[in-house]
């Protein structure tokens, strides 16, 4: 019997077998899908994996919300200096084949097909991406209608028939993938924060980020090492490596329930808070049979620098758009997650530059700058790749890297252990409570049509920066914070600030119809609620 048979016969035994559990899928009015996405074998692996994992879920997000309260009080995250990660020798499995060359990641919702197949398709110079990140998480909004689209557009990803008809003033444009040509697919799952209300077992929401894994590795998994292409995922929002591990095993639970080797699932984590920032290596070392890498998330790091340390009133953030990756602790953070990742053998990958090519020539012009001159950066500085936003910035940015990978570059004086703490040094005007006002309301309009992402002011604009804007108003609030021109941040100014964006953008948009008048009204009052809330929820999506 040859390996696969052997792998399909343990897929068969471990998912026939009937868990004693009750697990209710809202499926909505068509049945036939709801069997094809979820049938009987899939419900017993996710009530399975709910048993199995959930309980530790709740006590690694109990801890979360024990170190906050020491945060809170005057604490602040520092390094494991005493860890088996630190203290022994060891190197991370070797990156598959078709890892190896990671210079440019393009990412975008895997809810949207026609952007899932822009993403792993040639750009406008026939150039494509070297991976696609599928996203679930912060440029997707979670309705459980775009989550069963995502889970359908991967699977078409791995059938390698996925398709799209629009529907123009001329007719009807089919988008189809160019199987002879296109990207590495990956999927990035929910973090571990999130639960699924439309997944029940027992009357238990299911984990966000499990439900996502799970199903995605159930229908495709398979399907892409037969291909010989590897299953990858990218995990979000990671805080511990005790959360790391928890990923991990549960990568191992789904690998033996398929039937597929140890280690065939691969991963990629994203270091986007600042409480990871210190556990690099540590996460690295939980994972080392199948991690490829770690990622500089750029934007939701800025995000969880404020919320983690929003009590300590000298490290309130200047204006978002005046912390970059040359101030010093992210610029630290950076060289530190190059390092760490050269170190053991694993790639460590660039952030995403948030720009979009915009309208006209002047201004794609002043974009394309601000991309070639952030990917150089990036590149000079040992990174192996880096992120884009738009298909057209493709070509660009993979122009800054002259080598398929960099992990010969070891970063060898620099430290450690560098500061990584945020400081309190740059601007603080009214410009900023402004623009953080506009890019609530727009997003909050979007994201009530069902988009987890925005253009807007020739940037994209997805949950990640949306928390930025938030937080940094919540913390200008909370310390009270007299601006640079001396006018004092209060609950008044801020309403008056959002009345008079809620009008900008109405007239700049050249809005007319009353009906999209009304719902950017509505977003207005949700959102001005939401940032001017006592306290700072954890995450705009856990409100």
């Amino acid at each position: 019997m040859d390996q696969t048979n052997i792998q399909n016969q343990s897929k068969s035994l471990f998912l026939q077998a009937n868990f004693n559990a009750n697990i209710d899928i809202k499926i909505g009015s068509n049945p036939a899908e709801g069997l094809f996405l979820f049938p009987q074998e899939l419900k017993n692996l996710l009530a399975h994996a709910h048993y199995n994992f959930e309980q530790k879920r709740q006590e690694l997000l109990k801890n979360r919300k024990i170190r906050q309260q020491q945060y809170d009080q005057g604490l602040v995250p520092t390094f494991e200096t005493a860890s088996a990660a630190r203290t022994t020798s060891w190197q991370v499995a070797p990156i598959p084949h078709d890892l190896l060359d990671r210079r440019v990641e393009i990412t975008g919702p895997i809810s949207s097909a026609k952007m899932v197949i822009n993403m792993l398709n040639p750009n406008q110079d026939n150039e494509t991406a070297c991976t696609a990140m599928l996203d679930f998480e912060d440029s997707m909004a979670p309705t459980w209608d775009n989550v069963l689209s995502g889970i359908k557009n991967i699977i078409g990803v791995a059938n390698k028939n996925l398709s799209y008809e629009q529907i123009t003033d001329t007719g009807v444009k089919t988008y189809k993938l160019n199987t002879d040509k296109m990207a590495v697919p990956m999927v990035r799952v929910r973090g571990l924060h999130m639960s699924e209300k439309n997944v029940l077992v027992n009357d238990v929401p299911i984990s966000s980020g499990l439900l996502d894994l799970v199903c995605t590795a159930y229908h495709t998994a398979q399907k892409f090492v037969e291909q010989k292409r590897t299953p990858k995922f990218y995990i979000p929002k990671c805080e511990h490596y005790l959360e790391a591990r928890w990923w991990n095993e549960l990568m191992s639970f789904v690998e033996e329930a398929i039937g597929l080797n140890h280690g065939a699932l691969r991963a990629t984590f994203l270091i986007e808070t600042l409480p990871a920032a210190f556990q690099m290596e540590e996460i690295l070392f939980e994972t080392r049979e199948r991690i490829c890498g770690l990622n500089v998330g750029r934007w939701d790091k800025i995000f969880s620098d404020i919320k983690t340390l929003k009590k300590h009133s000298d490290r309130i953030m200047a204006n978002r758009s005046s912390i970059d990756m040359s101030k010093p602790w992210m610029d630290n953070y950076a060289k530190l997650l190059i390092k760490t990742c050269h170190k053991h053998g694993a790639f460590a990958i660039g952030g995403m530059s948030a720009f979009t090519p915009g309208q006209d020539a002047e201004t794609r012009k002043l974009q394309t700058d601000k991309v070639i001159a952030d990917k150089n950066r990036e590149a000079t500085i040992g990174h192996d790749g880096c992120w884009v936003s738009h298909p057209y910035f493709i070509t660009l940015a993979k122009a800054q890297f002259k080598k398929t990978n960099q992990v010969d570059v070891m970063l060898n004086e620099f430290p450690s252990e560098p500061d990584l703490l945020p400081r309190a040094e740059g601007p603080k005007t009214i410009e900023c409570l402004k623009q953080n006002a506009r890019v609530g309301i727009a997003y909050q309009q979007g994201w009530d049509d069902g988009l987890g992402c925005i253009a807007f002011e020739n940037l994209m604009e997805d949950l990640a920066t949306l928390e930025i804007s938030r937080a940094q108003v919540w913390q200008w609030l909370h310390h009270k914070v007299i601006l640079d021109d001396g006018t004092p941040v209060t609950e008044q100014l801020m309403q008056n600030i959002f009345e008079q964006e809620l009008q900008n953008i109405i007239t700049n948009l050249k809005i007319t119809d009353q009906q999209t008048i009304v719902s950017y009204q509505r977003a207005k009052e949700k959102i001005q609620k939401t940032f001017l809330s006592k306290e700072l929820a954890n995450f705009f999506t856990n409100q």
